[in-house]
């Protein structure tokens, strides 16, 4: 890579993405990004998809229609790592027979020094590596990489720094993610993201409440914040999140908040109250507790008890008795044992998540816990990874069962991606509902629908 752009001194974005536009004005210009990991990936995707449509690009339907192709990467397991560089590596053909393509790879592995060293020096073909801390520099990236055909890499920290205005598709008019909070401050042993997004920092409330405000007038009705974790939202003399919710709570077009992820050390009773006393905010609640061991808590620096954890389900389901939760869970941390993991099943008997998001534990450079000794094998902890989920499949279902017969109001989200012949949409504790339709319906209508069946991950229904 030839130049390095520091975020610190890039000129005003508008003035590339009008550069580029003009040059795009006679040409057929089709991006596709390709995004691996979570909601934050999604919504930095998002970002960049709404630079580009500025730019006069669209989007492409498949690889090979494309001029622009991204991939926006994920450093959380090791498996989503190697699955990038293999995709890469099958791209280098498609640059042979077309010159002008332009590749360039993003995201919270290209803000791992080893990980964009590797892009580097084995993937010369590339020309943009950039991070989280530069999606905003896209535009700039882009044209510099037009006019010089030079390789260019943006892989700066500027933690503390929060880019307003960037130009974002949100794909849906009458749903929204919003980022909230940016980085992590808890640095879990096994995880790579206070590395890849920095320390935190909190988004100013006047430019949350004034996005979503925007957004309103085509028609949002369902917000979801985002944050590594949203409990901790705030800045000296702004809001709190409980105080967040409830200001957005105000605004007449919003009539679903819903809120991930939610760290359970900063869990507020204020938070708990807030839930139950606002019509608005789902009942749902995202709460990973990871392990169910306290040597393994402590070992992962998660800063709570497996007691902690129970008694602040306790408040929660006292406070909101039909709330859904769930959780993540990881099974086969360096070092626990078999009798560790039975108390992991402990709690998931004890709780009755609605559904787990499980993982195998991936050793990620860079962290505590990458250092840790661990003598079990693959296939031992695969073998109680199956215990947990074939456990976790029950508990959905007995959930499921409680849903049949009843009557939910749920927003539309178009034809069922499982069965073309019915619609789909979810209801306020996050439940997806397979439903027939018996009137025309729009994807964005709120829709009354009785469930008739359940399966272990979704509800089958009929509209009322």
């Amino acid at each position: 890579m030839e130049r390095i752009i520091s975020n610190e001194t890039a000129p005003n974005q508008g003035e590339y993405i009008k550069h580029i536009k003009l040059k795009n004005i006679d040409c057929d210009k089709k991006a596709m990004i390709v995004t691996y990991g979570c909601a934050q990936n999604e919504t930095d995707s998002d970002k960049l998809y709404g630079m580009l449509f500025e730019m006069g690009y669209t989007r492409a339907q498949n690889p090979d229609d494309a001029n622009l192709i991204i991939f926006n990467t994920c450093s959380v397991r090791e498996n989503a790592e190697i699955k990038v560089y293999g995709k890469i590596g099958a791209l280098k053909a498609k640059k042979k027979k077309k010159d002008s393509l332009i590749i360039g790879i993003c995201g919270c592995l290209m803000q791992q020094g080893h990980a964009s060293e590797k892009i580097r020096k084995s993937f010369p073909f590339v020309d943009m590596i950039f991070g989280t801390h530069a999606i905003h520099n896209f535009p700039q990236l882009l044209y510099e990489t037009m006019q010089t055909r030079k390789n260019i890499m943006d892989v700066e920290q500027t933690d503390g720094f929060i880019a307003e205005g960037v130009p974002t598709y949100y794909g849906k008019k009458y749903k929204a993610s919003i980022p909230i909070v940016l980085g992590c401050n808890n640095f879990c042993t096994y995880c790579v993201v206070p590395l890849t997004r920095g320390r935190e920092r909190s988004r100013n409330s006047r430019d949350i409440l004034a996005e979503i405000e925007r957004l309103c007038q085509n028609g949002l009705k369902e917000v979801t914040l985002l944050g590594q974790n949203v409990n901790s939202y705030g800045n000296k003399g702004d809001l709190d999140f409980p105080d967040l919710l409830l200001e957005i709570a105000k605004i007449d077009s919003i009539k679903r908040i819903r809120f991930l992820t939610s760290h359970p050390k900063d869990l507020t009773d204020k938070l708990i109250q807030t839930m139950a006393g606002c019509d608005k905010i789902c009942k749902s609640l995202h709460l990973p507790f990871q392990a169910g061991n306290n040597r393994i808590l402590k070992e992962m620096n998660r800063k709570y008890t497996r007691e902690d954890y129970l008694a602040l389900v306790e408040k929660i389901k006292t406070a909101m008795p039909n709330i859904a939760l769930t959780a993540d869970v990881i099974v086969g941390f360096p070092g626990e044992t078999d009798q560790e993991f039975l108390d992991t099943m402990d709690i998931v008997e004890k709780v009755r998540f609605d559904t787990l998001f499980t993982f195998i534990y991936s050793r990620r450079k860079d962290t505590k816990a990458a250092l840790m000794e661990d003598h079990r094998t693959h296939e031992e902890k695969l073998s109680n990874f199956n215990v947990l989920l074939e456990t976790q499949t029950r508990i959905c279902k007995e959930i499921n069962d409680t849903y049949v017969g009843n009557l939910y109001e749920i927003i539309d989200e178009g034809i069922s991606k499982t069965n073309l012949n019915m619609r789909h949409g979810r209801t306020e504790t996050n439940k997806i509902i397979n439903y027939k339709a018996k009137s025309e319906i729009n994807e964005g209508d709120f829709v009354k629908v009785r469930v008739t069946e359940s399966m272990s991950w979704s509800l089958n229904g009929v509209e009322a």
